[in-house]
């Protein structure tokens, strides 16, 4: 029986990692900070061993009998301190890979985004060759996982037998912070998004995005990156499907670029800062989204065998998931 560890398991996708790998039967360990938010680990057979990304000896110590790694752990928020992705995102994946060389372990997946890939050509989809055309936009979570991945496939080429894996935009059950793309949806379970961004994406069940890491793992090629992907489509018809699901009315209007820009700014600058709430799309996230999020997941399909079930049943677990926790009010009927 092989035993995972697993960085970020207290996580949205990394939780689901962990749950994926039990149900094949996997050992787990799971390295966990101090004082950190255990809930989505509650109940499950899984190891805990207290240690931090930022701290090298606490990861080598974690991996003791460990055969594999998954390194899911990442700041994915759009809107924190600048240093505070250069520490997560690229130090601690350093830390992270070192410690796992050190170890000799067998195989690492190392869970990067799309948003270390491309974006797509006018008309066409993104694929794993598409060069990467974010750095213009300024946005440190994305710069640091793009240079995090750089870093994976530098420990590759230091013997390391790492796989990447670009996950699109997850949805689905345990999104307790909520991530970006499930605040948008506590938003809009609760009426108060009137509008969205004209913005194309590409989204994913997080369960069927943990199979796809451990897919990775089994059948990925070191050195070779995979999309995780499944649905390429836009905002606005992602919340046309939830409204049909629930009865709450889809947002208004689809918003212009630049007026999407400015109300971004706004609500980081004034709506977070001043009164402590969190924005669903920051002023970084609405430029990341100016880019075609269109992505080609062959690759993924055709040498890992991977698939994902429809939209629609993923749009269902997360609203379900989130009016069950308290997230939203569900809306009444007559």
């Amino acid at each position: 029986m092989k035993k995972a560890f697993v960085t970020g398991g207290t996580g949205f996708v990394g939780s689901a990692v962990v749950r994926e790998l039990l149900q094949q039967g996997d050992e787990v360990k799971c390295l966990v900070r101090s004082g950190s938010d255990r809930r989505n680990l509650e109940g499950l057979d899984v190891e805990l061993a207290e240690g931090d990304i930022l701290d090298r000896d606490s990861i080598k110590r974690a991996l003791e009998n460990c055969d594999r790694m998954y390194h899911v752990a990442a700041l994915y928020t759009l809107g924190d301190p600048e240093i505070w992705y250069w520490r997560a995102n690229v130090l601690g994946t350093i830390n992270v890979l070192s410690a796992a060389m050190d170890r000799g372990l067998e195989r690492v997946v190392h869970t990067s985004t799309v948003g270390a890939v491309g974006s797509a050509p006018e008309g066409g989809l993104a694929n794993e060759d598409t060069p990467w055309d974010f750095g213009d936009l300024g946005i440190p979570y994305v710069t640091t996982k793009y240079i995090a991945e750089s870093e994976a496939f530098r420990f590759f080429g230091k013997g390391l037998p790492v796989v990447v894996v670009n996950p699109a935009g997850p949805i689905g059950p345990r999104d307790i912070k909520p991530t970006p793309t499930g605040l948008m949806i506590v938003q809009f379970l609760r009426g108060t998004l009137k509008a969205t961004p004209q913005a194309t994406n590409n989204f994913i069940d997080v369960d069927d995005l943990a199979r796809g890491h451990r897919l990775a793992m089994e059948k990925g090629t070191p050195g070779h990156r995979y999309i995780l992907g499944a649905h390429n489509t836009t905002l606005m018809d992602l919340f046309k499907i939830a409204s049909e699901l629930t009865g709450v009315p889809k947002p208004l209007a689809t918003i212009p670029y630049p007026i999407s820009l400015t109300a971004g700014w706004l609500a980081e600058s004034f709506g977070t800062k001043l009164f402590k709430i969190r924005q669903p799309l920051s002023a970084g996230g609405v430029r990341f989204l100016k880019k075609a999020l269109h992505f080609d997941t062959s690759k993924a399909v055709n040498e890992l065998g991977f698939s994902a079930r429809p939209l629609e049943e993923s749009v269902k677990r997360a609203v379900e998931w989130f009016y069950e926790h308290g997230y939203a009010k569900r809306r009444k009927t007559k």
